[in-house]
């Protein structure tokens, strides 16, 4: 998930309990609609979307040689909630946190699963990359696809 951090709260038990209201998935939200998000969130969405393109909403892509990079991006009022296949976890993890951090946006590691999840603001040092389980995961989803 990426996040405006004009509107996230620092703090781990904080941050928690406001993710945990942003994914309440409101009904009256159209969360397929780039638009409802925040400039910041769509200049990311922008850059993002130019590897990884959307599979759902307006900007859904109809390439059938781009269907298996596409995301399934959600856009809340002030995050962008993503989804990736698994094959690609280990590529995508790293360019999701590269964009945010050259659109400065907030960065938040759902997926890990290690001992604290990363949040990331920017002007924060990034942690070291995540080694959770779910890279082998991924690892086996990519083999899996080679064949």
């Amino acid at each position: 998930m990426v996040f405006d951090p004009a509107f996230a709260p620092r703090g781990r038990e904080p941050f928690s309990e406001w993710f945990a209201k942003q994914v309440d998935w409101d009904m009256e939200h159209d969360y397929m609609n780039p638009q409802s998000t925040t400039p910041a969130l769509r200049e990311w969405y922008d850059g993002i979307r130019l590897e990884y393109p959307a599979m759902n909403g307006p900007d859904a892509t109809d390439d059938d040689h781009e269907i298996d990079r596409a995301g399934d991006y959600n856009f809340g009022p002030h995050f962008i909630y993503v989804t990736y296949p698994w094959f690609l976890a280990e590529e995508i993890y790293d360019r999701v946190r590269a964009v945010a951090v050259e659109k400065q946006v907030g960065f938040y590691d759902v997926s890990n699963d290690e001992d604290e999840q990363e949040i990331y603001f920017p002007g924060d040092a990034l942690a070291p990359p995540s080694q959770g389980s779910w890279r082998s995961i991924a690892k086996q989803y990519r083999e899996l696809s080679e064949h």
